[in-house]
């Protein structure tokens, strides 16, 4: 099976995102004159990976009210992550279906013992049980390449970040005319809530397209069908666009970097956390010519 250095990637892409947390800290302390919003900021930071770690499973789960099935009720999907599962020697993750017609996938959990992977009921009417192969070899990948911890930490502290920024934006609003040398300075205030959350959805860009683009490749090594999943990309990205997702629902987003396809349809941008749709079949279709398959 191939392997990518994706360890030291996502080591070096968390520390960015751990080191913003205490740069901001270190400005904070700045603005206030106070060394304490270093070790505040610090402490939220492992405050928010060590709760993720132990809860994306169900986070992501519960933002999409997904509901466990059995192999009576999905005997298909049962029996292909089964046989991935067995193929990769790796443990049967949980499986989940959430109740939206809008096609996607995605796979949850700190690590191949305490995984899931859950499909939503527009995925399964759109997809050939080949192309659900596809879809599914993708995200076991993503267990098995320990990219689920690593994207769930990256929410968790984005989420702080963006919480700190809108409270330092509000502060800067009505804190402006106050000109006690003790209390903060507003547009240092301002600075900090404007620059770190584009910064923090820069390193979660980099995080999720990163291991898309892994997850793409290996996944198609462990089924040895490159064009099956390039097939299943065609189908969701037209799917997506006739039944996004709100983009405005916060339980969504919070699980949106995890899924297969953005879920949000034509809104995608250059800040985008999936890679563009063309460049992912194209790389798969070039691994089916490597392979002698296409």
């Amino acid at each position: 099976m191939h392997r990518h250095h994706n360890g030291l990637k996502t080591t070096l892409l968390m520390g960015s995102m751990v080191g913003l947390m205490l740069l901001i800290g270190g400005l904070l302390s700045a603005a206030f004159k106070s060394s304490s919003f270093i070790w505040i900021m610090g402490l939220l930071s492992l405050g928010g990976v060590a709760y993720t770690y132990w809860n994306s499973d169900k986070l992501a789960l519960r933002s999409m009210n997904a509901y466990p099935v059995t192999r009576d009720e999905v005997p298909v999907l049962y029996d292909i992550v089964e046989e991935l599962s067995r193929t990769a020697g790796q443990p049967m993750p949980r499986l989940y279906v959430a109740p939206t017609m809008t096609p996607n996938a995605f796979a949850t959990g700190r690590n191949p013992q305490n995984a899931a992977v859950c499909c939503t009921e527009g995925i399964l009417q759109l997809l050939d049980e080949r192309e659900m192969r596809g879809v599914l070899g993708h995200e076991l990948m993503h267990v098995y390449n320990r990219d689920i911890l690593t994207s769930s930490v990256a929410a968790g502290i984005a989420s702080i970040i963006g919480i700190i920024a809108q409270v330092l934006s509000f502060g800067a609003m009505f804190g402006g005319s106050n000109r006690d040398d003790n209390r903060a300075n507003p547009l240092a205030a301002f600075v900090i809530a404007l620059l770190a959350p584009i910064a923090t959805q820069v390193i979660q860009m980099a995080i999720s397209r990163t291991r898309e683009y892994d997850a793409d490749e290996d996944g198609a090594r462990l089924t040895r069908d490159p064009i099956a999943l390039a097939s299943a990309l065609n189908k969701l990205e037209h799917g997506v666009s006739l039944y996004p997702m709100d983009p405005n629902n916060r339980s969504t987003q919070a699980a949106s970097a995890m899924m297969i396809a953005n879920p949000f349809g034509s809104l995608q941008n250059v800040m985008s956390t999936h890679p563009p749709m063309n460049q992912r079949i194209a790389r798969l279709q070039q691994m089916a010519r490597e392979m002698g398959q296409y």
